[in-house]
């Protein structure tokens, strides 16, 4: 099993970049597919963006493509999620999750692909 706790969450203005972390526990991170969902309020959890085992692979949401970027650093054991050209409308909880999979390269962008989630970490933008 493996322990996700995100983090970098914060208060924003609008136009502006952030940062979000997920840190992974254990000593086998790089089983891992990531993937980053956010939640908004009164909205269900969607998808904003995955990345595969190696980080050969990444995959967004049409919502967030050319302003979001994924990362990892497996020798940090750690996720991140590059948040830039920030609009009101991408303020959420953001959730980090992982998949383990024996594929090298590939990503995942469902819900239920993931077995493991963090707690996540809150994003406001403001107006």
């Amino acid at each position: 099993q493996v322990q996700l706790v995100e983090s970098g969450g914060g208060l924003v203005q609008a136009g502006g970049s952030l940062s979000v972390s997920c840190a992974a526990s254990g000593r086998t991170f790089n089983i891992y597919a990531m993937g980053w969902f956010r939640q908004a309020p009164g909205k269900e959890r969607e998808f904003v963006a995955a990345i595969s085992r190696t980080g050969s692979s990444t995959y967004y949401a049409d919502s967030v493509k050319g302003r979001f970027t994924i990362s990892r650093d497996n020798a940090k054991n750690t996720v991140y999620l590059q948040m830039n050209s920030l609009k009101p409308e991408d303020t959420a909880v953001y959730y980090c999750a992982a998949r383990n999979t024996y594929s090298m390269h590939s990503y995942y962008y469902t819900i239920n692909d993931y077995a493991y989630w963090g707690q996540g970490t809150q994003v406001t933008v403001s107006s």
